[in-house]
């Protein structure tokens, strides 16, 4: 039996200079980055030069990055602190975003009577650009857009500088949920018109429980966590030196080497969709995922034809043969609602049948591949 991971969309498999890199810092460099002697100035240093490479890549100032647990900080961070401090009265956001939005923004109605309005979505799953033009003339209240730069169960792409525009043309605040775009794109902050954003390490080969926020200057937003002057203000607690400068690494070697390792995962995912194609008649992919201008080159969303009473052992039996990846399926149990990424735009018959994420990585071969294909159409044969 193989052991194939395919579910880096979920997390990444650590490079070895990555791991290397934090064994050394939490071997030789383990003073508190805010305390003033020695052993405390060298760990800030590091802190420090991490949000400068990090603030590099993405062509802002330092000041701008403020490192958290993760992507949901970021996303909580934002959307609270706009809310509570910034004098946001309505939100506009999809019913595709991750839920480190989109229960953040129930929570914010709930409890500050926040409007909430949601933009219509395509039969794709993109949203539909005229419509959000449409919500953001149709008030006069200030408002937060919050719409995740690429989808992370269908791996459509939005076209945040377009989107960051449209909200500037009509002074509304822009955030967007970057977590399976940075370390896998190229992206300008000084040309793209967001004022917050949220990424996570462990999704570009880094540690997990580190992750930050790029919060545009002089945004005025408050911290979410309150407790010592760390991270400028922004975020209390002392920061994890060893996840920061995993995180910095991991970021330094995506972006280096970017075009090569793009242009391999993103030929396993042609090779994937083309193999699909050919021996599981009936499969489909949902969202753009097989179109590569308007989706990530890094994951794939299939609808597999497979009957009813045999859809809910699919990932059991995936799992049995040793491969790894996400449910990405509607309604398959009573108790069980399904994703609701694909419960937004597919139709109720594609909503029976299981689908399955698939999310590549540069340590996957085409091997691993056809290996999943045989499998699958093992399965659905038998």
């Amino acid at each position: 039996m193989k052991n194939v991971y395919l579910d880096s969309a979920a997390t990444t498999q650590m490079r070895d200079e990555v791991i290397n890199r934090m064994t050394s810092v939490m071997k030789e460099v383990y003073g508190n980055p805010s305390s003033t002697h020695s052993f405390g100035r060298s760990a800030k240093s590091l802190v420090e030069q991490a949000r400068k490479t990090v603030a590099g890549y993405l062509n802002v100032k330092a000041s701008e990055i403020v490192f958290t647990s993760g992507g949901t900080e970021a996303d909580n961070l934002a959307l609270n602190s706009a809310v509570r401090d910034l004098g946001v009265k309505r939100i506009i956001t999809s019913k595709i975003e991750h839920h480190a939005v989109l229960y953040t923004v129930e929570q914010l109605q709930d409890c500050f009577d926040v409007q909430v309005d949601y933009v219509e979505l395509d039969s794709c799953g993109n949203i539909k650009e005229l419509h959000l033009e449409e919500l953001l003339k149709s008030s006069d209240k200030k408002t937060l857009v919050s719409l995740m730069h690429v989808n992370n169960e269908i791996g459509n792409k939005l076209d945040i500088k377009k989107v960051g525009k449209l909200c500037k043309e009509h002074d509304a605040l822009f955030h967007s949920d970057c977590v399976q775009s940075v370390g896998h794109y190229n992206l300008d902050f000084s040309e793209i018109p967001v004022d917050f954003t949220a990424v996570s390490a462990h999704k570009f080969h880094g540690p997990k429980g580190v992750g930050f926020a790029f919060i545009r200057k002089n945004s005025g937003l408050k911290p979410l966590i309150f407790g010592g002057e760390q991270e400028r203000g922004h975020r209390a607690g002392t920061e994890g030196v060893h996840n920061i400068v995993g995180l910095e690494e991991a970021l330094k070697l995506s972006l280096d080497n970017l075009e090569k390792e793009k242009a391999y995962i993103a030929d396993l995912k042609d090779h994937f969709i083309s193999k699909l194609r050919a021996e599981i008649p009936g499969v489909k992919f949902n969202g753009d995922c097989s179109d590569f201008t308007k989706s990530t080159y890094t994951l794939i969303n299939v609808c597999l034809p497979v009957p009813a009473d045999k859809a809910l052992m699919l990932l059991f039996q995936l799992d049995l043969k040793g491969i790894a990846c996400s449910k990405g399926s509607a309604c398959q149990s009573g108790s069980d609602k399904g994703s609701h990424v694909l419960n937004a735009f597919l139709e109720e018959e594609d909503l029976k049948k299981p689908s399955v994420r698939f999310s590549f990585s540069r340590f996957n071969t085409k091997e691993e591949l056809d290996y999943v294909v045989n499998t699958l159409k093992e399965f659905i044969e038998s």
